[in-house]
């Protein structure tokens, strides 16, 4: 049943990136007259449940997660509380997690997907092949250390090749391994901008002024500095070519 999400869950996404199309649904309601009917309709109702779940799936999957807590830090670091806003950072966390993982998308569907829908490979042959260029892009930017732990959680064997490391144990890997690198990056986004509030409340305790907040004062010299030195270009840029 996993194995159906999974590759419903590509097939739906990486189509509609490669080649839009419309399509039909049909819903009819009834009586099952068999066993057969029944478990037919069972699978529809928990794949349509699991569908629930599918826009979460992806962005665990992607380049999402570190985006999104970089530029929540940013914010935060600057001291600009709702700017930019949530929508705005969660859109641009999108566009760039579009941009990013469009090579494996791309991959997925030429290998796995194209020759499915042209009937040259099977339904496991074609979940293999478009689920491998996501895990092989995941196993790049998780750290050993982290796959081991869930290795060693369900005892599992040392892998041998990316086909032997199964999905559900990649994942939370990933997950961490990205949410450690954002933090990482969210460190040094802090220093500058630490140094900034430190000078300007030095400044404001010496002109004996503590009870002006050093945050107004310094929050235009945060932004000026950021502004000047093209920080959307530099981390923008630190972010896209920090990914294997």
């Amino acid at each position: 049943m996993i194995k159906k999400f999974f590759f419903l869950l590509f097939f739906s996404a990486i189509t509609l990136l490669s080649a839009p199309q419309i399509p039909t649904v049909n819903l009819s309601f009834g009586a099952p007259n068999e066993p057969t009917e029944l478990v037919n309709t069972l699978n529809i109702v928990i794949v349509m449940t699991l569908l629930v779940l599918a826009p979460s799936l992806v962005l665990v999957m992607t380049s999402f997660t570190r985006i999104v807590v970089v530029f929540a830090f940013l914010r935060t670091a600057l001291g600009t509380q709702q700017s930019p806003p949530t929508q705005v950072i969660v859109s641009l966390s999108l566009i760039l997690t579009f941009f990013i993982m469009e090579p494996t998308a791309k991959k997925a569907y030429d290998e796995g997907i194209k020759p499915y829908i042209d009937k040259q490979i099977s339904y496991d042959v074609a979940f293999e092949r478009g689920l491998k260029p996501f895990k092989e892009f995941m196993l790049n930017n998780t750290r050993e250390k982290d796959l081991a732990l869930f290795y060693r959680i369900r005892n599992l064997p040392n892998p041998e090749s990316v086909d032997d490391v199964p999905i559900t144990t990649l994942i939370p890997a990933f997950i961490i391994s990205e949410l450690k690198t954002a933090f990482q990056i969210g460190f040094l986004l802090y220093l500058p901008f630490l140094v900034i509030d430190m000078i300007v409340s030095s400044i404001l305790m010496a002109m004996g002024m503590m009870m002006l907040p050093p945050v107004m004062i310094s929050l235009p010299f945060k932004l000026l500095i950021f502004v000047l030195v093209d920080g959307f270009n530099l981390l923008v840029g630190n972010i896209v070519n920090g990914f294997k």
